[in-house]
């Protein structure tokens, strides 16, 4: 690896374009490196992890309304959209905006957590979509995968976005440019102007996860991924875009981001060097923020030393400044404590996430944030007493150099009537590769299986489990298999509330 420093042009500069950041993203995309076969692994992985949440989320709001806007948009030897099956074909842009509304929704697929945050599965529905439509093979899906993760990774090591309120979706849209690239074989000069195009219009601020968090939580990262597949459009038209974007001096940090006197080092490989990122990267087992999956688990480990949870007179969650400000007390949102908040608030809400993992020794995708359940009294009076510090120790651990020692997790003390103190402590959850319980492949298919129950038939889910385990060796026309119907869905009705 070789670290690209990344500054803004000084007045009357000019840089040569090689030495801009989308230049040096372009040229990573068309650098033809094998790919080694645990990523590759890794990567289907990751597509059994995208479907297997999607699914869950079929019939929500969101997904469901991306999906009616998708149907609007049919296209013969088009992309597929989640739940329809491969018979229904529509643009690729509007299935890569469907799928990843459905992906996103449940807050449930992977995660890479450094300076900034990222879901790194995001990329998946655009550079698949594309891939059924231009009849790109496996193969080629994968190292487009491949690409994009490593893009992604890279940006989220080296430039916060967060503490400057931009969301974590201004990395996403250049990613998935890049992977396009990739995927497409695209020249140089080409896959440049779409990562600088895709970066200049996915550049938004983080309200969408703040406050009452609304519907578009899920949908900022699927819009970005439809963005991206436009910019590169364009690019391939001969378009130009707004250049150069990060460095520029009316560009993206001078202005969003540190200013014009900051230096960025972006951690990328050398040519031919293999690209790793992906394994770097690690997926959830509870439907939630990640920073809060390693105190659900302390939470269910606490539970029966705590035992009855109405003698709980106070809980201090002590961890990182990110987990304390974005998902903690530091937040500063009420929303975070009230009962009648939106599910995309909750699953934001560590306070809430650990009081109900402590009552019920679990949390669920569907249960554990239903109306009902959030209102419950005994847990309104837990999760209110439930606080969030920030530990210099743990935010040190949260941005230790070394993998092996990074930390997202914290430390629990539950103070009970009488003067008991019940504590515990646990660095990163059970299914991180570190953790207690990694995630291997027999996992991923577990959790497919538990989420598309009662949803998808097991014969189709087999079907599809099947092709995404051989995903690099597929060729172009067995890439449309690389979707699941969901029988409540085969018969619905156009949806003609909107314009389209």
């Amino acid at each position: 690896m070789r670290d690209h420093e990344v500054r803004v042009q000084r007045p009357g500069e000019r840089f040569p374009r090689e030495r801009e950041l989308a230049w040096r993203l372009a040229e990573l995309a068309a650098d033809p490196v094998p790919v080694e076969p645990e990523v590759a692994e890794m990567a289907a992985n990751r597509l059994l992890d995208d479907v297997a949440v999607a699914v869950a989320a079929l019939e929500r709001d969101p997904p469901a309304a991306a999906r009616a806007q998708a149907l609007a948009h049919p296209r013969p030897g088009g992309a597929t959209v989640l739940g329809l099956g491969p018979a229904t074909r529509v643009a690729a842009e509007w299935a890569a905006w469907a799928n990843g509304t459905a992906v996103r929704e449940l807050d449930f697929h992977d995660t890479f957590l450094a300076a900034d945050f990222a879901h790194p599965g995001d990329n998946l529905p655009p550079l698949l979509a594309v891939a059924q439509q231009c009849g790109r093979s496996g193969a080629d899906l994968v190292r487009a995968i491949v690409t994009a993760y490593e893009v992604q990774v890279a940006l989220t090591r080296a430039i916060d976005l967060h503490s400057h309120k931009i969301d974590h979706v201004a990395h996403l849209g250049p990613s998935v440019a890049a992977g396009l690239g990739t995927l497409l074989g695209l020249p140089v000069q080409v896959t440049y102007q779409a990562v600088n195009q895709a970066l200049h219009v996915t550049t938004a601020t983080r309200q969408s996860r703040k406050g009452s968090i609304s519907s578009w939580k899920a949908s900022a990262p699927a819009h970005a991924g439809k963005l991206a597949v436009e910019a590169a459009d364009r690019a391939m038209r001969g378009q130009t875009a707004p250049a150069p974007i990060w460095e520029g001096t009316d560009g993206v940090i001078a202005w969003l981001l540190d200013g014009p006197g900051a230096v960025y080092q972006v951690p990328l490989p050398e040519p031919g060097e293999p690209r790793r990122a992906i394994l770097d990267t690690f997926t959830k087992a509870h439907s939630a923020e990640y920073q809060a999956q390693a105190f659900i688990d302390l939470a269910v480990r606490l539970r029966e030393r705590v035992g009855d949870t109405g003698r709980v007179e106070r809980v201090v969650l002590r961890t990182s400044d990110h987990t304390h400000n974005v998902i903690g007390t530091g937040a500063g949102d009420p929303e975070k404590l009230d009962p009648a908040a939106t599910r995309e608030t909750l699953d934001h809400s560590v306070m809430y996430l650990f009081a109900v993992a402590l009552q019920d020794g679990r949390l669920h995708h569907h249960d554990s944030y239903t109306p009902e359940r959030a209102a419950r009294p005994g847990t309104v009076r837990l999760w209110r007493r439930v606080e969030t510090v920030e530990d210099p120790a743990w935010t040190a651990a949260y941005h230790h150099p070394d993998p092996a020692r990074r930390a997202f997790g914290g430390r629990a003390e539950v103070h009970l009537a009488g003067g008991e103190v019940v504590e515990g402590e646990l660095a990163v959850a059970d299914a991180h590769p570190n953790g207690a319980a990694p995630f291997a492949r027999p996992d991923y298919l577990a959790k497919l299986a538990a989420l598309a129950e009662g949803v998808v038939e097991p014969a189709e889910l087999d079907r599809f489990a099947a092709l995404a385990g051989r995903l690099g060796e597929l060729a172009p026309d067995e890439l449309g298999g690389l979707t699941v119907a969901a029988g409540r869905l085969a018969g619905a009705a156009p949806d003609r509330r909107g314009i389209f």
